[in-house]
Formats: structure tokens, sequence, C-alpha cells
């Protein structure tokens, strides 16, 4: 009853509020997860769903739209939702991963109170918890314009999401045991799309008209690349940003990216492959889908279209041609170009170098030599009570430290508006993929080799595109401008989910002395509390 009370007290002050202000719409989603029984490669697994769906239900929202995700917990474990993309600004507290939240225990409800403040495009939301990813609860989220915005290309016939990522016929607990052993995890399985194996999933398109595709890699371990037989695909949008309205015939969507095309159903009636296949592994993976013409003369025939057969150069130089659209609006109707983030001085360098090394006899992955582990209370929740001795800060170096690895719970001080660069350097013979929560920078340069100062030179800093998740080739770096224009803690990964498992993540606490709600929303009255936080009152101080 009193988390009832708390709840209904909660959505009347947010109705209240809307009512006096006539501030943007709110949006309600009820969603209850529960393990369910799924066949996505034809064996019987625990999957975890969301109202019975896996995937789960998706959003669809509006820019700052305001919404309002009632989650409860019917597993047997602890669970948390996270929001890969969406920028929660001044909002860090429905982050939804364990750094700046306290897990849904089992049989109670958290409910998140979310804005997609200035944001549009495609998204997805995943459980960050553990190994759940592998389990399913994960969904596609999609912020469209507001209609006084322009938006640089005629509406499509139709909207599709793919949610797309490698598969294992394991179990989340045993994938999990593996890691928590000491051993990486082993090549997947297969392919899913849209959480199911291969012809599986049906996309229905009339002759002549044009559809948008938004894709995602939802996957645990691989890069993966996409393409639609005999159909040509128009990028224009990436992870929030209109982009420069390329052609090309496949992508790469590298662990944790998302990207929108546009396809013209241009071909004659019948039915084509939609494929998508692993990238930059030994063994090829393959899955695919179904682009069914509703006058369909034919189902599909011959084999799926292979995808690119080079290798890193080919991707790299596919990354360096996906641009800004610089005379596009964003989710407000000034030009993306209006933003001259080449010309702004930035306050601070950061080299952040992933490495794997081997400690207490264990596979670990580490960002400049440091191995995070959790604390046994979030972070966020130990800063605003200030409980010491959970973190300290500058417990992650500003550049590669070249010793060996160690565990910590590592956190990075970083100042409000400050403006950052930072290159991510991979000395290592696997691709990479990094994901800043809270933030959306710059990709200013990307290219093999050992960074030095004098890279800079080469960066791109007119139209590079604007993203939240950006890949690393091996022994290559990749820099980005960003910033830090969002207050909280903030979770620095890889979407490598084993590699952030096992310690490739760190926490960067942007920090404001002004203690303002212009910069910060206070502590959400429903926050859950545990650890060490457990007796602390919840009320804004």
């Amino acid at each position: 009853m009193g988390e009832c009370k708390s709840f209904c007290s909660l959505i009347l002050v947010f109705l209240l509020v809307a009512c006096a202000s006539g501030e943007d719409p709110y949006r309600f989603f009820n969603w209850n997860v529960t393990y369910g029984d799924i066949y996505p490669l034809g064996v019987k697994q625990q999957g975890i769903l969301i109202n019975g769906q896996f995937p789960g239900p998706q959003i669809d929202s509006v820019t700052n739209d305001n919404l309002i995700i009632s989650v409860f917990n019917s597993l047997d474990e602890p669970f948390l939702l996270s929001w890969n993309g969406i920028q929660q600004r001044r909002n860090s507290w429905q982050d939804g991963v364990y750094g700046t939240n306290c897990p849904i225990p089992p049989g109670k409800n958290f409910t998140y109170v979310l804005q997609v403040k200035d944001q549009i495009g495609s998204y997805f939301y995943f459980p960050s918890l553990g190994l759940h990813k592998a389990a399913g609860g994960y969904g596609g989220f999609q912020i469209a314009s507001r209609s006084v915005i322009p938006v640089p290309f005629p509406p499509p016939a139709g909207d599709y999401t793919i949610l797309a990522g490698d598969w294992y016929k394991q179990n989340h607990t045993d994938l999990k045991a593996i890691l928590d052993g000491g051993s990486d995890l082993p090549f997947p399985d297969g392919l899913l799309i849209n959480g199911r194996g291969s012809n599986g999933y049906t996309f229905n398109v009339d002759q002549g008209k044009t559809y948008r595709f938004r894709i995602s890699n939802v996957g645990l371990t691989t890069s993966i690349n996409f393409r639609i037989q005999g159909h040509k695909m128009l990028l224009v949008e990436v992870e929030g940003t209109h982009s420069l309205q390329n052609t090309y015939d496949s992508l790469d969507i590298h662990l944790g990216q998302s990207y929108s095309v546009l396809v013209t159903a241009d071909q004659p009636a019948q039915e084509y492959y939609i494929v998508v296949s692993t990238r930059f592994t030994s063994q090829v993976l393959t899955t695919t889908s179904i682009l069914h013409y509703s006058n369909s003369a034919g189902s599909v025939s011959g084999p799926p279209p292979g995808g690119p057969t080079t290798q890193i150069d080919w991707s790299l130089e596919q990354a360096r041609s996906v641009r800004r659209n610089l005379t596009a609006s964003g989710p407000r109707p000034n030009p993306q170009g209006s933003y001259h983030y080449g010309m702004i001085n930035t306050t601070r360098t950061i080299r952040l170098a992933n490495s794997a090394p081997i400690i207490n006899g264990k596979q670990r992955y580490a960002v400049n030599g440091v191995s995070f582990i959790p604390a046994d209370t979030p972070l966020k929740l130990a800063d605003y009570f200030k409980i010491s001795g959970i973190f300290s800060l500058g417990s992650v170096s500003d550049g590669p430290t070249g010793g060996g690895g160690y565990l910590q719970t590592s956190v990075m001080a970083a100042d409000f508006r400050g403006y950052v660069e930072i290159v991510f350097e991979n000395a290592e013979d696997t691709v990479q993929s990094w994901h800043i929560d809270g933030h959306s920078f710059f990709v200013v340069g990307m290219d093999g080799g050992q960074w030095s100062a004098a890279n800079r030179l080469s960066y791109n800093l007119r139209d590079t595109i604007s993203r939240s998740t950006v890949q690393v080739y091996p022994n290559s770096w990749t820099a980005i401008y960003m910033p830090l224009d969002n207050v909280g803690m903030w979770n620095v990964r890889s979407e490598n989910w084993a590699r952030q498992y096992l310690g490739q993540q760190f926490y960067l606490r942007v920090y404001s002395p002004a203690n303002s709600w212009r910069d910060e929303y206070p502590i959400p009255t429903n926050a859950l509390l545990c650890g060490r936080a457990l007796g602390h009152s919840t009320r804004p101080q």
C-alpha cells in the first residue's frame, strides 16, 4: 500500500505540474518483467520477457516527451533497465546502470521518469545487470521530431525497427559463470533479427514506396554487417544526428550502435533477403529475414548476398564517410551545423587504452590499467549522501599507465561545462566499441597506429557525425570531442558485454559546485536505496 501511495502521489505531481505549466506531453508505460520459454535458435531457452514479449515493447515518443515507465520485476533476481543513447538531461538518477541505481528487487516495482529532452533518433533499451542482456529484455526506442521541425526527407511509407546481434544457446547464468570463473565467452552460436533466427521475420513493403529501417546492434560480442538483397540503402540518421544522405550497399554496425536508412522498394515484385553477418571474426555467422513485396510474384531465390570481403580498410573508409547534414535541423529548428564544435578550445585531453590483463589468475579487461569492480553501493548514491570509502576520484588516470592491470572501483572527475578531447587507443587485435552515457560526442578522427598530437592535423573539425557509441579498429585509435554538458555520474564502457562485465568500464563524475536544479534534478522521491545508502532520506537536500 505504501508503494502504491508513493507512486500515485508521484503521478499526481507530474499531472498537476503538466497542467499548470502546459509542458510537454506525458506517455505512460506499465511493464512486467518475467521469465518465459523462447526458441530463437530452435532450442528452448529461459528468456527475459517484457509484457510477455521478446524483444520487449517498442517505445515511440516525440522530442521533449515525458516518459513514465513503471517496471515490475517478476524475476527471482534483481533487475535494471538502461537506455542506450538516451541522454537524460540533468537526470543521471534514471540511467539504469548499477553505478547510478539500486537494482529493482524481485517482486518490487520502480518507475523511471525520463524526458527525451532535445533529442531525436533511433535507440534501444536493455537490461544492464550481469549477463541479462544475453537472455533478452531489450527493445527499440525511437524519438520522432516535433511537427514544427522539418525533417530532411519525405515521410516514409513505413517505419521498421531491426534489433540484430549475436546470440548464445546457453542460459545467461551459465555465461556469467564462465566469466566469473576467469574465462572469456566462447564464440556465439548464431545471430538474431528481432529475436528470431534465419527467415524467421518478414518485413512487408509496397512496390514503389520508401521505408525507414532503424537498425541497432544489440549483441554481446561481435560487430555485424547489414544489407538487403538487390536494394540500396540511403543513410539518414545516426544515433540522433541527421547524416549526409550517402548511399550504401551494406553497413558495418558495431556493438551498441544504431543507424537509420531509407530503402525504396524499386525492384521486381518478389521476396528478397535481409542479411546480417558477423564482421572481423574468423568464423562468419549469417542470419536472414525477408523483405516481402505485397504484390510478390515469387519467393526468395538463390543464396543470400555476401558481405564485404575486405576487413579494416573498407570499414574504416565507410566510417569516415558517415558525416553530419549541416543544413538539417536536429531536435531544434536551428541547423545542425550552427554549433561549430571544431572552433571550441578543448580544456583537457583524456587518453583511454583498453587491455586484457590476467589478474589473480583470471581473465579481466581494463581501462588505463584499471579493471573496474562494482562497489557495494551505487556510486551516484554514495556521492549524493557523501558516504566515504566507496570510491575515490582520480582512481583512473587521464592516460595509459603502461603497467599491469589491477582491480579498482574507478571514477574519473570532470568539470561541468568542460570541453574534452578523448582518444580511445586500441593496441589489441580486436575491434572495440565504446559508449558514454548521458552525452553525445563528435567523432573527429580515427586511424591506424599509435595516436600522437600530430594526428590532430587530420581531424574533421567541420561536419563529423555526433553520436554516443563509436568503434576503435584493431591497433588503431579514435578521437572524439565532447562537451561536458550533463551533470551526473555517467558510465563509460565497452559495449562488448563480456569486456564490460570483466572491468572495461569506469564512471565519469561530471560535477557542478552550484548544486542547482538548473544543472541537475534532485534525487527522485521514489529512488531505491541499497548498500550503505539504506536509511538515508530521498527528500531533496
